[in-house]
């Protein structure tokens, strides 16, 4: 199954021997992006193909002393840039439910292994959506934490001020579990806080519902797909029958979001992985030519199309007479997204919406036009701007295809969306 669907890049299995706790008998997928000590690796990318880092991450230690067994590293598209796992230098994710469909990406091995029974558990990492996209897609469960609540030490970075590791697994509640496992403070990253010190994420699935308000943004159910919008109806009002509220509420800048996502996520990858030269990091060809030369060749051979796209349109937004016009604007809508969130949450509990405004794309079909292949990101890069948490549960099928539906929360809310979640499941 693991090799039809190319779930794996490298298939292994990782534990510590002497390590009994919550996880222990648990399978754990671990996206290619994240730090190994000793395993391979290469951010989908043919410029770390051969990379075998020294150390762990944060996240990994955590599994380790947890109990769990990582049985391999998960595919991915190269450098998180993508949305459907299709460009990931060593081929194409397919997806559990249909093989002929994308499992969303950019973690979309890491959703494709718990879909498909390949692990129990897994870890992706969500930089505008990438592991609510795919656990949509798959269906399956996929959280994106708070921005500090989860350590990315050892994460390869892509765009630093948008990313965070998060967890999948088959429910709500395991899915909690692994995110009790992997929070928490970390002197080895700055940006991490205490709020998770005393977390109990899983307890917190337990289905009440009862008097919870729920925000229906009416900006990101606009616009999708029917069959998507029937799906995501259905699932609200099963949360009505158990309790809850439901109301409409209006973000207006989320009609912004996507442009001023792409300018900031561009901008800084652009600057990550400028380190990947064939000197520093990457794979060198023993280039003749002045060091300027040797460089390009290097970037030019290790990236590959969409890598290179957007760190030449990042370049551009960065360089001199063009930071004002694009970047600084860019910072002033995700300021706006911000405050739309804050005066929303003032009046209700948790918004919803359709984790995806699609059904999973069949394979090939959306690489011909990036552009509209952003735009499918429009209902999960505003969390991401507003370092906010969110999770994408089943809601449903459509002709036979899973349906997410995306409960988002307010910051270090993990509790409640957790709840709402898992009352969705009922």
């Amino acid at each position: 199954m693991a090799t039809d669907l190319n779930i794996f890049v490298t298939e292994e299995s990782v534990a510590d021997a002497d390590a009994d706790g919550p996880l222990s008998g648990k399978t754990v997928a671990v996206k290619d992006n994240i730090s190994t000590e000793g395993l391979r690796t290469t951010c989908g990318s043919a410029m770390l193909n051969d990379y075998v880092p020294p150390y762990d991450a944060t996240v990994v230690e955590c599994l380790k002393d947890a109990g769990a067994t990582i049985v391999g590293k998960a595919n991915m598209d190269e450098f998180g840039m993508g949305s459907t796992t299709e460009t990931s230098a060593f081929g194409p994710t397919r997806n559990p439910v249909d093989p002929e469909r994308a499992p969303g990406g950019s973690s979309g091995g890491s959703a494709a292994a718990v879909a498909a029974g390949e692990a129990d558990l897994a870890l992706g990492t969500d930089t505008g959506g990438s592991v609510r996209n795919p656990a949509a897609f798959c269906g399956v469960v996929g959280i994106k934490p708070t921005y500090g609540l989860v350590s990315r030490y050892g994460l390869v970075a892509y765009a630093n001020s948008l990313e965070q590791i998060g967890p999948f697994a088959e429910t709500v509640e395991e899915a909690a579990e692994l995110l009790d496992v992997i929070s928490g403070p970390d002197a080895k990253d700055a940006t991490t806080r205490d709020e998770a010190i005393d977390s109990d994420y899983a307890g917190a699935a337990d289905g009440d519902v009862d008097g919870l308000t729920v925000g229906v943004p009416t900006e990101l159910v606009e616009g999708a797909d029917e069959r998507v919008v029937e799906t995501f109806e259905g699932a609200l009002a099963e949360l009505e029958a158990q309790g809850a509220e439901t109301t409409e509420v209006s973000l207006e800048s989320v009609g912004h979001a996507v442009q001023a996502y792409y300018v900031i996520a561009m901008s800084e990858a652009s600057s990550n992985l400028a380190r990947f030269d064939g000197v520093r990091y990457g794979q060198s060809g023993g280039y003749e030519g002045n060091w300027n030369e040797s460089f390009a060749r290097a970037r030019e051979e290790g990236f590959g199309s969409e890598v290179k796209r957007r760190i030449l349109l990042g370049t551009y937004a960065l360089s001199a007479g063009y930071h004002d016009k694009y970047y600084k604007k860019a910072q002033d809508a995700r300021a706006w997204v911000a405050q739309d969130f804050d005066a929303a949450f003032e009046k209700v509990d948790v918004l919803a919406s359709p984790t995806m405004p699609i059904l999973p794309p069949k394979l090939g079909e959306s690489l011909d036009d990036p552009l509209q292949l952003y735009l499918t990101d429009a209902n999960t890069v505003p969390v991401n701007l507003a370092n906010l948490p969110a999770i994408s549960v089943p809601a449903g099928e459509s002709e036979g295809l899973p349906v997410g539906l995306q409960l988002i929360g307010p910051k270090f809310g993990e509790e409640t969306i957790i709840r709402a979640a898992s009352a969705v499941e009922e």
